[in-house]
């Protein structure tokens, strides 16, 4: 196997303002803020019209942060009311301050330029701005590019996952349907409309439309790529490793050994997981491939308690690309298992400054916890406040985040909407990480009874994962199972010992109390 580039990871270019212009086809980010909102929006393009006129990025991320953190502490105080408010402020504060692609008037005497013109391979240069600066000038040279509006599509996708941003996800669809519209098959803009669906969590139309990619070019890495992530989130896993092995014979590159590694650990085969995403280290030669491998594979040594390969993976792919987000929060992560909290606490502030994103959130919120020092339980409730107002946002652009929400809820919030978002999620899809997160929400409501038989097919594939056995230990621990509560409890922290501060210590306190009740007897 020989990885080749990824497609590389686009800067932030954002439109600069919330209204479609006469010549642009791709729609601005304030499109999905309600009228309802119009009050928190125009107080938060204010300040984002200052950070503008200040001619730089940096002050359009401070204004964004501060205008999350300024609408989640209202939220505080009246939650149900100002939520949505709180998911305006975010919406266009993430929006503010740069320059939208204006498209030319189309008109007869306007060539189609084929998709060779502009190649997701200009996306993976050295410099990113460049490559995404000279697309934005093609389009509006070449306004009947297929190609390229499929690039662009795609690249919007690409950010918003990497930042966390899902009000790009509105512009990479109009993006995606100007390229269908001028090409209905091609399958640059298929497989974007599949990655699109996917990203959003639309797993079921990310399935069809990838088929449909396919169909036109058997060859797509995007689409087979998709195709393997649709199945893995449907939680089809004998299909999802078919899938992979497809893709690895057709179009062997890092994002399919990246996912033919993923569907293996799901099985519980982390010794083939390792071989290949080692493999695909060693083949990468760009930053944006180094930093995410390198990632992938300290993700993969976290999972199994090995903090130190995991800082040594995570400290490669910051090498490579200082600012990659997935590794700034592996890194704080695993030096919090280490005991350098500190140092994590540090690492965390700074990845929410910039991205407040729920699992970085969460981590930090219960790090704060732990420390316990002075205003750290009102710096908690502000982290876990925050996940509501980025939840609130990915609905307003058409992400499905009842996941996110039901793992956020069950331990940091409302255990009813947990609850309720859980068992919505299982409804869509049967996945391991559905059926953990259900369970575990309905035993935080008291359901340990119904929780147990989710429990365990969330580990039944083997996957090594010490948050599900914890939650396992909790529920069997409830249901009166002692014997396997201890053998579930003792695995999640031989496993992985760090893998949550309050989890792993209510596992130790869970565990000397089944001792203490042995010895009773």
């Amino acid at each position: 196997m020989s990885p080749r580039t990824n497609d590389g990871e686009p800067e932030r270019e954002l439109p600069a303002s919330g209204r479609r212009s006469e010549d642009a086809d791709v729609v601005t980010d304030a499109d999905s803020v309600t009228e309802t909102d119009a009050v928190a929006v125009a107080v938060a393009g204010q300040d984002a019209e200052a950070a503008v006129a200040a001619g730089t990025d940096e002050p359009v991320t401070d204004v964004r942060v501060a205008a999350v953190r300024r609408f989640a502490a209202a939220g505080r105080r009246r939650r149900m009311v100002e939520l949505g408010a709180c998911a305006a402020m975010l919406a266009v504060a993430l929006t503010a301050g740069a320059i939208a692609v204006e498209a030319a008037h189309e008109t007869r005497n306007t060539p189609v330029v084929t998709a060779a013109a502009v190649t997701p391979g200009l996306l993976a240069s050295a410099d990113l701005g460049e490559g995404i600066t000279a697309l934005q000038a093609h389009l509006r040279a070449q306004p009947r590019d297929f190609g390229g509006w499929a690039t662009l599509g795609l690249a919007y996708v690409e950010q918003a996952r990497t930042n966390g941003d899902p009000s790009r996800y509105p512009q990479a669809e109009q993006a995606v349907k100007r390229s269908l519209a001028l090409r209905p098959d091609n399958d640059q803009a298929l497989a974007g409309r599949a990655a699109l669906a996917a990203a959003r969590h639309d797993f079921p139309n990310a399935l069809k439309y990838a088929d449909e990619a396919l169909k036109q070019n058997p060859y797509s890495e995007r689409a087979l790529c998709s195709r393997i992530d649709a199945l893995v989130e449907l939680g089809r896993y004998d299909d999802a490793a078919r899938a992979a092995d497809l893709a690895d014979e057709r179009r062997p590159g890092v994002p399919v050994f990246t996912r033919y590694a993923y569907v293996r650990e799901l099985r519980g085969d982390v010794t083939t997981a390792r071989r290949v995403l080692d493999q695909a280290l060693d083949s990468s030669t760009t930053p944006g491939d180094i930093a995410y491998v390198a990632t992938q594979i300290g993700q993969l040594a976290w999972n199994q308690g090995d903090y130190e390969d995991a800082l040594t993976h995570y400290a490669r792919a910051l090498a490579a690309d200082e600012n990659y987000l997935p590794a700034l929060e592996g890194r704080a992560r695993a030096q919090a298992a280490s005991g350098r909290r500190t140092e994590a606490l540090t690492g965390l502030e700074n990845v929410v400054a910039r991205f407040p994103l729920p699992g970085p959130l969460v981590e930090l919120g219960e790090l704060y916890e732990a420390r316990g020092a002075e205003g750290d339980r009102a710096k908690a409730d502000d982290q876990y406040t925050l996940v509501d107002a980025w939840t609130a946002l990915a609905r307003a652009n058409g992400v499905n985040a009842d996941l996110d929400t039901a793992l956020a809820a069950a331990d940091h919030g409302d255990r009813t909407a947990a609850l309720r978002a859980a068992r919505a999620e299982w409804d869509r899809r049967q996945t391991v990480h559905t059926a953990d997160a259900l369970a575990w929400a309905l035993h935080v409501n008291g359901a340990d009874a119904e929780a147990l038989p989710y429990a365990r097919r969330a580990t039944a594939t083997g996957y090594h994962n010490a948050s599900f056995l914890y939650h396992r230990g909790m529920i069997e621990q409830a249901n009166g199972n002692a014997k396997d509560a201890r053998t579930h409890l003792t695995a999640a922290l031989k496993l992985n010992p760090g893998f949550s501060p309050p989890g792993a210590r209510a596992a130790r306190t869970a565990l000397k109390s089944l001792k203490a009740l042995e010895a009773a007897k």
